[in-house]
């Protein structure tokens, strides 16, 4: 009986994916191809013997005639196992027929028909299979049919098509000759043509299977290779915007040190470091949007790109920043060089109408291989560069290192001086028109360094933004004013505000509401005895630091525009009301006993605020007559050193109830 189990061949053939049953086809007709290249030989010669045995048995001229189709047929086929193989690819109107996959398949099969319908007429050369020479042609089909199956394991189709007419014939001769002998031979080649269909339909199963198997393993092979190539082109993508700047394409801050790096080690010739930012670029990106900026970031880069040369590297740091790096033989060729970059940045772009745009350039000019250290000089003489205005250039000198080494000296020791007392705050007091308390104090950082004296408040706070300790230096302040808001209130003076300053930089990194917000609550005191003073550029920023200033002033808390009159948004920030009090800027002040214009504008802004209900402060009232002339163009409040200078706390009680008594005005 036939086994029932399933072999490891027994696949589902007739689900092969689309895109294998090509491949698989041609295997079938290339193995096909070559099977019956070498049963033909066979069939002919066993044609020859059948030829050999009619001619013994009289029957020569029906020999010669089958013998004749069968090698007609038997040619026909040889032919055939010679096409070239079929094309799997379409070339509309220039492909042969006899190259198409289906033509090869059926051409083959027909071979296998006809040469099994010729030997279905083997029955003639021996009477039906009644002659003596019976026994012989039979064992002769049912050798060559089973020689055909042998040989047609790829495609079941082309042995079976030669095997069925051939028994068949013998079959129906058998049935008709009639006899109890010839009916049970006829049984078992019934029975043996069974068994030869089942053998072929399985072997082209299993040929089909071996066949799938191969192309998928070539396929997966192949994807696999296809997968790493893609894999080795994305680490290629991936390293390369490691290094580069998505927008511009120039290197990165990354890849331009990195590049940098390696040619300081390279060897001990003389190079130049430039750092480039671009003047004006902030006003882009505030009138035009980020796109627009984005677009003169690019056509920045180009113009970088036109004046530089093969052996220079360039790259975009960051924001508006950029960088050279080149060998240079002599000092003029780098000026030469800074001086060309900024008249490319000058010239006029499309769609920006806020001016040219301009270049600061730090240079630095250097055999040292310190990398962080030449970085540091550029940075210096950059800062330099936009201290002294629009497109200018500086170079690392003497004066500058004296200066980047007292920063050094700062950020080291800022930190444990922020620890140990060494910073403090001083207050000065800012009065109003015929009072004698203050009413608002001003907490303003002090810093005497031991070796390079007093340190600016603007220092402090860039040092501590830089080094990660904006935070602490925040609270520090705000807990020296609440020590001090504490100390009113226990004295009686409970209407006195005191007012403390917040940068730029501690307004975008810092949670400056939550943080001043949570600190009084903490200590029970009330919001509105505190003023934040914050520049006009912080009152312009994001919306982040917008949202914070909205969140301290519904607390309360007094919200000042501190140097009023020196931005470029001054009256944006009165129309939308984001400030509570504005502190004319004292470069108005310093002169304005002998300019008119300054006190016609100082009077302007006054009757400004008074319209729109908002206090007004001038600040740096040095001399009698300044504050005089101030009252006269009817300021209210007051701040300078003619009224009172900072004190320590310590001195600020004894100095408030001395001046209880005496109002000013």
């Amino acid at each position: 009986m036939p086994s029932s189990r399933h072999t490891q061949f027994d696949l589902p053939v007739a689900k092969i994916p689309d895109e294998l049953s090509a491949p698989i086809v041609l295997d079938q007709i290339a193995e096909i191809k070559s099977c019956v290249r070498v049963a033909i030989p066979v069939n002919m010669m066993l044609g020859m013997v059948n030829l050999l045995v009619a001619i013994r048995s009289d029957l020569a001229l029906y020999g010669i005639v089958w013998f004749v189709a069968s090698l007609t047929v038997n040619l026909v086929r040889l032919y055939l196992c010679y096409l070239p193989a079929p094309d799997v690819g379409q070339v509309s109107g220039r492909r042969s027929p006899l190259r198409s996959i289906t033509v090869q398949r059926y051409l083959m099969w027909a071979g296998a028909l006809l040469s099994g319908l010729v030997w279905a007429w083997v029955p003639i050369l021996c009477a039906g299979y009644t002659s003596p020479q019976a026994l012989f042609y039979l064992t002769v089909v049912c050798g060559v049919t089973a020689g055909a199956v042998t040989h047609g394991t790829p495609d079941a189709r082309t042995p079976l098509c030669f095997i069925l007419p051939a028994l068949a014939s013998v079959v129906i001769c058998l049935l008709v000759a009639g006899g109890f002998e010839r009916a049970c031979i006829a049984f078992t080649t019934i029975v043996y043509m069974a068994a030869l269909s089942r053998s072929s339909i399985r072997a082209e199963k299993t040929f089909k299977a071996l066949s799938r198997a191969k192309h998928e393993a070539t396929t997966n092979a192949a994807a696999l290779s296809a997968a790493h190539e893609h894999s080795l082109h994305i680490i290629d993508i991936m390293r390369y915007r490691a290094t580069h700047d998505d927008l511009t394409g120039l290197l990165n801050r990354s890849g331009f040190l990195t590049e940098v790096e390696e040619h300081m080690k390279a060897g001990p010739d003389a190079y130049c470091l430039m750092f480039i930012d671009l003047d004006g670029f902030k006003a882009v990106n505030d009138v035009y949007g980020h796109r627009k900026g984005d677009q003169v970031l690019i056509e920045a880069a180009r113009r970088l790109q036109a004046q530089t040369h093969g052996k220079s590297l360039l790259a975009r740091m960051g924001g508006d920043e950029f960088a050279i790096f080149l060998p240079v033989a002599a000092f003029q060729e780098a000026t030469d060089l800074a001086q060309a970059v900024i008249g490319a940045l000058s010239v006029h772009m499309d769609g920006v109408d806020t001016g040219a745009l301009g270049a600061s350039i730090g240079i630095v000019m250097s055999l040292q291989a310190d990398l962080a250290d030449v970085l540091a000089c550029a940075d210096e003489a950059l800062y330099a560069a936009k201290n002294g205005g629009r497109n200018r250039y500086h170079v690392f000198d003497n004066e500058l290192r004296e200066r980047l080494e007292m920063r050094r000296d700062l950020e080291r020791d800022l930190p444990r001086h922020l620890e140990d007392g060494s910073l403090d705050v001083w207050f000065q007091p800012i009065f109003a028109l015929g009072q004698s308390l203050p009413n608002t104090i001003e907490a303003l950082l002090r810093w005497r360094h031991p070796q390079h004296g007093w340190i600016s408040p603007e220092n402090v706070v860039r040092l501590a933004a830089i080094n990660g300790h904006a935070e602490p230096l925040l609270r520090f302040v705000l807990h020296r004013a609440s020590q001090l808001l504490e100390a009113l209130v226990q004295a009686g003076l409970k209407e006195i505000k005191v007012a403390i300053n917040i940068s730029p930089r501690e307004m975008a990194q810092l949670s400056v509401d939550t943080i001043i917000l949570e600190h009084f609550e903490a200590l029970g005191l009330a919001p509105p005895l505190l003023d934040v003073e914050i520049t006009e550029e912080t009152a312009f920023e994001t919306k982040a630091i917008q949202h914070k200033i909205q969140t301290l002033s519904k607390a309360g808390v007094t919200i000042s525009l501190d140097d009023f009159g020196v931005g470029y948004s001054s009256l944006e920030a009165l129309r939308h009301r984001r400030v509570d009090r504005i502190k004319i800027d004292r470069s108005f002040v310093s002169n304005i006993t002998r300019s008119p214009e300054d006190q016609h504008l100082v009077s302007a802004i006054i009757d400004y605020g008074r319209k729109f209900d908002l206090e007004v402060v001038i600040e740096g009232i040095e001399t009698r007559e300044d504050y005089a002339m101030i009252q006269g163009l009817g300021g209210h409040l007051f701040q300078g050193y003619y009224l009172a200078r900072p004190v320590p706390e310590s001195d600020l009680l004894d100095y408030l109830l001395a001046r209880e008594t005496e109002p000013f005005g």
